[in-house]
């Protein structure tokens, strides 16, 4: 009986430990409250809410690898080998509602590795903040953006249609029947636009460079109009340069044929391109060609324009012309071919015949006035 007893008791003390271990096991094991991310389809795909609060953030971009070939469509230059560039790229955007409008933030980073580690570079292309039609921050110049850049090619501002990242504040209107209308203020900046200097006696060409950045507290001043419709868009942009005192102005016109076929034809307009004379510190004579922020063609005026073939579901062909009042032309034929979603796959050609003093230049610096090359990108869209 006593060994009967002990067993009954051993066993009983076992249960009872075990079960106080498992009451204490479920006890730890009892999950927190988790929070699952939440998709904000208030704004389009791609955006979810931020967790713990009603802020809306979509977040994607691309990685892409450039390699060209043959002649520099900007400059003539003579490649020795390929050109090779790789670039990541990240955009941020997010959205709140408010009592005065949506509230938006917007931020795009830059990584390029460009022929080896000491061309790599980072920048931020644009950030900016907006709230009832208010912007302020750093984007591309709306001269630039607000007739909707150029056509899809790649080398596409040989002839430049305007300059691009700078500080900027502006409002835009938007109407409900396609109308909008926009006015800002820009420090200008951006890429250093080049100069030619002629010497009227020896004809000697130099290329230099300036900035129009602002130098005080008057700003340059741009505005624009467009009105969008099912059967395309006219698009109209203004601007003074401060820095020179002078005006430059757009227009564009874009037309839909059809779901396959699309066109759109841009002339630009700047005052004061006529030769500035002067005398250098050597007594000789020579003339500048100067440049407008805002204008950054060589000449009075420049034309552009360009067509878009959607052949098959994959595949789009692009063509550009441009012309600018010196003498240049610059033209381009790409494929873009989508070989699977998110994966485009575009081969491009260029021809740029240089004139004027642009030709000029690119000739006492010892590269090809009529100018072969291509370039062959590849792009992963996320």
């Amino acid at each position: 009986m006593n060994i009967k007893s002990l067993l009954l008791g051993s066993a009983a003390a076992l249960v009872a430990v075990t079960g106080a271990r498992a009451a204490d096991a479920v006890v730890v094991a009892e999950p927190e409250p988790v929070e699952y991310v939440k998709v904000c389809d208030a704004y389009g795909a791609g955006f979810y809410y931020i967790p713990g609060t009603e802020t809306c953030l979509k977040i994607d971009g691309y990685v892409r690898a450039d390699i060209s070939a043959g002649d520099d469509a900007y400059s003539g230059a003579e490649r020795d080998t390929y050109d090779w560039r790789a670039r990541a790229l990240l955009r941020f955007d997010a959205r709140s509602e408010t009592e005065l409008g949506t509230l938006k933030s917007f931020a795009e980073l830059r990584y390029n590795f460009k022929n080896g580690a000491d061309a790599e570079t980072v920048d931020l292309n644009q950030a900016t903040i907006e709230l009832g039609g208010f912007r302020v921050g750093a984007a591309d110049s709306q001269f630039t953006s607000w007739t909707n850049y150029l056509g899809d090619i790649i080398n596409d501002d040989v002839i430049a249609e305007g300059n691009y990242v700078t500080n900027q504040i502006s409002y835009t209107f938007t109407g409900g029947n396609g109308f909008s209308a926009f006015a800002g203020l820009e420090q200008g900046g951006g890429r250093a636009d080049v100069v030619f200097v002629q010497s009227a006696i020896t004809g000697e060409v130099i290329a230099g460079s300036v900035t129009n950045t602002i130098q005080d507290y008057t700003p340059h001043v741009v505005a624009g109009v467009k009105f969008e419709q099912g059967w395309g868009s006219v698009a109209a942009v203004a601007g003074y340069d401060s820095v020179i005192e002078e005006f430059g102005g757009k227009v564009r016109v874009d037309v839909k044929f059809n779901d396959t076929i699309s066109a759109w034809v841009m002339g630009g307009y700047q005052s004061g391109w006529d030769d500035a004379y002067g005398v250098d510190d050597a007594g000789n004579d020579f003339y500048v060609h100067t440049k407008n922020y805002y204008a950054p063609w060589n000449g009075d005026y420049a034309v552009w324009g360009g067509v878009a073939a959607k052949v098959t579901d994959t595949a789009t062909v692009n063509a550009q012309v441009g012309y600018e009042a010196d003498g240049t032309v610059a033209a381009a034929l790409n494929v873009g071919y989508e070989l699977v979603p998110g994966f485009k796959i575009t081969p491009e050609i260029n021809y740029t015949s240089f004139s004027g003093g642009r030709g000029d230049v690119v000739e006492a610096q010892g590269g090809n006035k009529n100018a072969f090359g291509g370039i062959l990108r590849f792009q992963r869209n996320f």
